[in-house]
C-alpha cells in the first residue's frame, strides 16, 4: 500500500481556496499554474488562488498559447470559488522588476518570499484551506540574503512566527501512488549526514510521519519500513557502526511504543514492486537515499507534503527548470497532484476538527 490522496473524505469547503504561491516566476512555476489551471475541469480541481503578479501571468498565456488571460485580481479570497470556473483568481503580489522566462533575477526574490508569507498567511487566517507553493531557487534567494536552506526549514520559521508554533519539526514527504518516502536529513552536505543521525531524530521523525499517514491519509495502522545508513544496513557493524548503534535501537524503541515499524532495511533491496508491498512509507536516512527511488518511479506524479506543521503545504516534486520556463515544455502533472493532495488532506482535517468538536 502506498499514500495517496485520500478517497471517502467529506466535501471540503469550496468556499476556501487553495493558496498557490508563484514560486520564482522565471521559472516553470507560471507555467504549470496555467496549465493547471486550464485544465481544472478535466482533473475536477479545486479553486486556488495564485499569489504572485498577474503581469507574468498573462505574458506566458500569451508564449504558451494560451492566448489572453482571463485574470481577476482578488483581495477577498471568498470570490476565487465563484470566479474559479471562468477567470484565473489572483492575490497580487508585485515583482519588482521585469519578469523573463529562464533568466532568474535576485531582484525578484522579495516577491518570491513575499508570495509565500502572504500564502501562509492566508491560511492562518482562516481564508485559504491550505498552502500549495511553487518552486523556487534557493541560490537566487541567498544572493539576495535568504537565510533558510530551503522552502521546509522556511516554512518551519514561519509556524514559529505567524502560528506561534514552538519546537516545530518540519519532516519532508515525499509522496506518490507508488512510493513515498521522508528523507531523515535534508539540505546537508553528505559527508554531515552521519553526525546529524540521532536516535532521538529517528524517533521523533517516525512518530511526525505515523500520525501523518493516520490523520492526512486515513491509513488505520501505518507500516514505516526504516533504511540502514550504510551499506547492506552496516551488515552487523562490518560496514560502519550507526546501524547497530543508532537506528536500530530507535527501531525497537518506536515498536514498544506500538508503532508498526521495520528495519534497519538495506536501502538497496528497498524499493523493488515486492518490498513496496510491505509498508506504506519507508524513512531514510538521507536525501539522495529517500529521492532517488521516487523520482525515477514517479518523476511526473511525486508531491512534497510538508508534516509536522500547523498548516497543510504540497508542492510539486520537482525545481524551477529555468531551461524549459515559457516553451510548453513543463508538464503540470506533478502540481496538479499536489492540488489534489493539499485538497484531500485539509479535508480530512478539516473532518477530525469537527470530530473533535463534535466529542466534547
Amino acid at each position: 500500500m502506498t499514500t495517496r490522496p485520500p478517497a471517502g473524505a467529506e466535501a471540503p469547503d469550496q468556499a476556501r481556496p487553495l493558496a498557490l504561491s508563484m514560486g520564482d516566476p522565471a521559472g516553470i512555476g507560471l507555467d504549470i499554474a496555467l496549465t493547471a489551471w486550464h485544465q481544472r475541469a478535466e482533473y475536477a480541481l479545486p479553486p486556488f488562488v495564485l499569489f504572485g503578479d498577474a503581469a507574468p501571468l498573462a505574458s506566458r498565456a500569451h508564449a504558451l498559447g494560451f492566448g489572453a488571460l482571463p485574470v481577476e485580481i482578488v483581495s477577498d479570497l471568498r470570490e476565487a470559488a465563484d470566479i474559479f470556473a471562468t477567470r484565473f483568481p489572483v492575490y497580487p503580489v508585485a515583482c519588482p522588476v521585469p519578469v523573463v522566462p529562464g533568466k532568474p533575477d535576485p531582484a525578484n526574490a522579495p516577491a518570491v518570499i513575499g508570495a509565500i508569507e502572504a500564502a501562509v498567511e492566508a491560511v492562518r487566517s482562516g481564508a485559504a484551506r491550505a498552502v500549495v507553493t511553487n518552486p523556487i531557487a534557493k541560490a537566487v534567494l541567498k544572493a539576495h540574503g535568504f537565510p533558510h536552506p530551503g522552502h521546509t526549514e522556511f516554512l518551519g520559521a514561519l509556524a514559529e512566527t505567524r502560528f506561534g508554533a514552538s519546537n516545530v519539526k518540519p519532516v519532508m514527504l515525499l509522496a506518490s501512488r507508488e512510493l513515498s518516502v521522508v528523507p531523515l536529513t535534508i539540505h546537508i552536505p553528505l559527508a554531515s549526514v552521519p553526525a546529524a543521525i540521532s536516535k532521538e531524530a529517528i524517533e521523533e521523525t517516525a512518530r511526525i510521519l505515523h500520525r501523518a499517514l493516520n490523520v492526512d491519509f486515513g491509513i488505520p495502522e501505518p507500516r514505516i519500513a526504516i533504511t540502514g545508513l550504510n551499506p547492506h544496513a552496516g551488515e552487523q557493524g562490518t560496514m560502519g557502526d550507526e546501524d547497530e548503534r543508532i537506528v536500530a535501537p530507535a527501531i525497537a524503541a518506536l515498536a514498544r511504543e506500538g508503532l508498526a515499524v521495520t528495519g534497519p532495511h538495506p536501502a538497496d533491496t528497498l524499493f523493488h514492486a515486492a518490498a513496496r508491498d510491505t509498508y506504506d512509507a519507508v524513512l531514510a536516512m538521507y536525501h539522495d537515499q529517500a529521492l532517488i527511488p521516487i523520482k525515477t518511479l514517479a518523476f511526473d506524479t511525486g508531491v512534497n507534503v510538508t508534516l509536522g506543521l500547523p498548516f497543510v503545504r504540497t508542492s510539486p516534486d520537482h525545481g524551477t527548470a529555468f531551461s524549459i520556463a515559457g516553451t510548453g515544455a513543463a508538464r503540470a502533472t506533478s502540481l496538479i497532484e499536489a492540488l489534489k493532495y493539499a485538497d484531500a488532506i485539509a479535508t480530512r482535517r478539516e473532518s477530525a476538527k469537527r470530530r473533535e468538536s463534535a466529542n466534547r
